[in-house]
């Protein structure tokens, strides 16, 4: 039987090898408390087999969907090599000090874009943003930028994961792993 997160590891350092321009993007699918769904692209921050991580605003409606209902569904797509790896478990917040640390390495722009967003909420005009934003740069001029209490990550928690390899006449290769008791069972879809 194959580990999940090895192939994982395998097909995302290919997929960094040959993707253009953010082969960490993922698809992030949740549901609201009434089960309405949404989606939307968020960048993979870590990943092994305590889960997949990623950060966001906790004030904002990804985030409001997840402590509301706390499952999620990933999607990673990579044209180049023609895979997907589809992820589906439930969510749980990192600790602060994960996020903490996550949040040291943005760069400063993105550390004071934290600060001045009210993320998913609406706008008016673009220039009320950036006004934000230089007031918030002046406020932590010549100092470093603490994470605001508002932004903190999720962890999804894999319990099941699927490997799609495109083929010809689209007679697709489907591996399913699903998590059961303490280790993964691994089988085939039809495609």
């Amino acid at each position: 039987m194959t580990d999940p997160f090895a192939l994982f590891d395998e097909w995302y350092a290919q997929a960094r090898e040959t993707e253009p321009h953010d082969s960490s993007a993922m698809t992030l699918a949740t549901a609201d408390a009434r089960g309405r769904p949404a989606a939307r692209m968020v960048l993979l921050k870590g990943h092994g087999p305590d889960g997949f991580l990623f950060y966001t605003n906790f004030e904002g409606r990804k985030a409001g969907e997840l402590l509301d209902n706390p499952h999620a569904a990933l999607l990673f797509h990579w044209k180049s090599l023609r895979r997907q790896i589809r992820i589906e478990g439930p969510v749980e917040p990192v600790d602060n000090a994960t996020a903490d640390a996550y949040f040291a390495t943005r760069s400063r722009d993105s550390q004071l874009g934290a600060w001045a967003s009210d993320q998913s909420r609406p706008l008016s005009d673009r220039q009320i943003f950036m006004d934000r934003f230089s007031d918030v740069s002046a406020r932590f001029e010549g100092i470093p930028v603490p994470r605001p209490p508002h932004w903190s990550g999720f962890r999804v928690i894999p319990e099941r994961i699927e490997f799609w390899q495109d083929r010809e006449h689209r007679l697709h290769e489907r591996r399913l792993f699903e998590h059961i008791g303490n280790g993964w069972r691994e089988g085939l879809l039809y495609p």
